[in-house]
């Protein structure tokens, strides 16, 4: 039968979430080991909504495996979750139709990411946000992340995972800014699409952060972005701060 889970993981141990060679960490290879083991079936494969790159985190991973399996799934997101590492865990497992697909069914995936904007380096939020030292201007932001909306050619910011096509639509690009108690700011970003491009968010924040501070004018961010020339973007944001927090199906 097909399961279908909400995925967690902390993805600074592991080199993005799809199996690689043997020996190498991912988030994929972890969880068929889990599976396996909890199954006692050879033959797992986890397929998941996205491929998520080495250090990015995800809240809302969805993914999906064939397994035998006579008891209740409630039983079984317990075992699984019992041999997880630490940083990974389903957070909830049911059976599903056999034509269920991850990433071919979901009708959207979004993200948000993380800046912490501070003179010095804040070492609890290592691996987890993007600390920027120079101060932001949010508004800039905001009227840059608009562009983004709509469908249009991404070419700018990154390649088709498969094929070339590179039209993407985005229903959401919005930054909010939250204070903390020290004297530091947090910038959250949040976007929501049908898919991405390889690296697409990371370039985004990358793109939009450099005009939040000044090192490229808003029109010039534009016209980038309007170019489709992927060499034109020429800073990408670091990974810990990206999650993919939800996939809509």
């Amino acid at each position: 039968m097909r399961f279908r889970g909400t995925l967690a993981y902390d993805g600074r141990s592991y080199q993005g979430f799809q199996r690689q060679a043997v020996g190498i960490p991912t988030i994929q290879a972890e969880l068929e080991r889990a599976i396996r083991q909890i199954t006692v079936n050879h033959e797992v494969t986890v397929v998941g909504a996205g491929r998520t790159d080495s250090g990015v985190h995800a809240t809302g991973q969805v993914i999906a495996f064939d397994a035998e399996w006579d008891k209740s799934s409630a039983v079984l997101l317990r075992g699984i979750n019992a041999v997880l590492p630490s940083d990974i865990a389903l957070q909830d497992l049911a059976v599903t139709t056999d034509d269920f697909h991850p990433r071919f069914s979901a009708r959207a995936r979004r993200y948000i990411y993380t800046i912490i904007q501070a003179e010095q380096r804040q070492p609890l939020w290592n691996g987890l946000a993007w600390h920027v030292s120079q101060p932001i201007d949010l508004d800039l932001m905001q009227t840059f992340a608009r562009e983004f909306l709509g469908r249009q050619d991404f070419g700018a910011l990154g390649h088709a995972p498969q094929g070339d096509n590179t039209v993407r639509e985005m229903f959401i690009s919005e930054w909010n800014a939250q204070p903390t108690e020290t004297a530091i700011m947090r910038y959250q970003y949040t976007v929501e699409g049908t898919a991405f491009l390889h690296h697409m968010v990371r370039r985004m924040v990358g793109l939009m952060v450099n005009v939040g501070r000044g090192w490229l004018s808003l029109d010039e961010g534009v016209a980038v972005l309007k170019s489709c020339d992927v060499s034109r973007v020429r800073i990408m944001a670091p990974p810990q701060g990206l999650v993919l927090a939800q996939v809509r199906y």
